[in-house]
């Protein structure tokens, strides 16, 4: 492992930022930590640098215990959000910072610093300024600043929070195939859930202070393991259901449900949009009106107001399937589930 967390808690006065926190990262993983503002991810990541110490608990790195140990002595590379670059100081000399206060005269950076401007595609721009890149070239420069001393972990605060949304896709799309191939051991800090699960081949949930869940994509989102987790994934319908001997049941309708829990006469189950299925008539299913259709993108959104609850509901079509019903605003029609998720009464909130 690269890293292992073990036990770790912090605080900042009265406000519990980790509690009793536990983490292994494998070498070569590009792991990103997923959670909402306050939940204490960007604290772990500050605790793996050095540049916080946690009030209990142990961090190692590659089975050296760096919990007390400086962050220079850490042997990593910090990507900040804002590139916190020198804006005084060329290309070449931002990336070649960490090299020169080593003691690297500039004939012996010029090699390294010219394969890490080839590695992160910025080559010939060496002599350029801060100011005369675009947010996309001064993140790469801040990258390649960050494995310049070759670092065993690198680490990435919100990396692409600054950067407009079609960079951001494009960076992000980037990073995963820059990661491929240098194989350095990466945490990324985010709240993006799309982010995280296109980038990183594991993901940590985080809520609270504490871990939810750890997984690859795919099996945070075919298994969440809690509601929040269920609930922070994107969109999600909640209906007020029961659980009886394992069958979940809105109102009269039994439902296909995948769960954790006992015999609950009161829970919320949980549908995803794209797990909705819209008919006009039909004999098992909830009666709901049409609000609003969004037909923009491959993907038609549908809002409705279910009839004998009166609670919203999103469902999200195919196009073709869209086309096919043409539904008309006002209009009521049957919507069914093809599965359901509770989580009672160990998962309840």
């Amino acid at each position: 492992m690269s890293i292992i967390v073990k036990n770790v808690s912090k605080r900042f006065g009265a406000f519990a930022a980790l509690a009793d926190v536990s983490l292994e990262i494998p070498t070569g993983a590009l792991c990103a930590l997923l959670g909402p503002s306050g939940c204490g991810k960007t604290t772990l990541l500050r605790i793996l640098s050095g540049l916080e110490i946690p009030d209990a608990g142990e961090v190692f790195s590659h089975d050296e215990n760096m919990t007390h140990r400086d962050a220079r002595e850490r042997d990593i590379g910090f990507v900040f959000q804002h590139y916190a670059l020198f804006r005084h100081m060329t290309v070449f000399d931002n990336i070649g910072f960490a090299l020169r206060v080593r003691g690297w005269t500039h004939e012996q950076m010029q090699p390294r610093v010219d394969e890490l401007l080839h590695l992160v595609r910025l080559d010939g721009l060496g002599d350029r300024y801060p100011s005369e890149l675009s947010g996309g070239q001064r993140q790469r420069v801040a990258l390649a600043r960050a494995l310049a001393s070759q670092p065993r972990v690198l680490l990435l605060d919100e990396p692409f929070g600054a950067l407009d949304a079609k960079v951001r896709v494009e960076l992000r799309q980037w990073l995963r195939r820059f990661h491929e191939e240098i194989g350095v051991t990466s945490i990324l800090v985010t709240h993006d859930q799309e982010e995280a699960f296109e980038v990183a081949n594991l993901v940590v949930v985080m809520n609270q202070g504490r871990i939810e869940q750890i997984g690859t994509p795919q099996e945070i989102f075919d298994h969440p393991a809690s509601a929040f987790v269920m609930d922070f994934l994107g969109n999600v319908n909640v209906f007020h259901g029961r659980v009886e001997q394992g069958r979940a049941w809105l109102g009269n309708l039994e439902v296909p449900g995948i769960g954790s829990g006992a015999q609950a006469d009161s829970t919320r189950l949980y549908v995803r949009p794209h797990e909705l299925e819209i008919e006009r008539i039909g004999t098992s299913g909830m009666q709901a009106r049409v609000v609003h259709v969004n037909p923009a993108g491959p993907v038609v959104r549908v809002e409705l107001v279910s009839v004998e609850f009166g609670m919203p509901i999103i469902v999200e079509l195919s196009r073709e399937k869209a086309d096919e019903l043409n539904l008309s605003i006002g209009e009521t029609v049957v919507v069914s589930p093809r599965k359901v998720r509770f989580f009672v009464p160990e998962y309840s909130i």
